[in-house]
């Protein structure tokens, strides 16, 4: 469930963060950074396959802390 959550926060942060930084571009008329909206992109990304993996990243957190 944990793990679930993250990755859940993880996708709405990267959709707040460039919707924000969208509002910002349209209405201050600042340059548009690329590398910033890829970045929040790809963590939406990471995200979306941490919760569609959530079973097999929660089990291998789990043996990593067994031993």
């Amino acid at each position: 469930m944990l793990v679930r959550f993250v990755a859940a926060c993880l996708m709405g942060m990267s959709v707040v963060e460039l919707a924000l930084y969208g509002a910002e571009f349209k209405f201050r008329n600042v340059p548009v950074n690329f590398l910033l909206a890829a970045l929040w992109g790809v963590l939406f990304l990471v995200g979306a396959v941490v919760l569609i993996r959530a079973k097999a990243v929660a089990d291998w957190i789990s043996d990593k802390l067994d031993q």
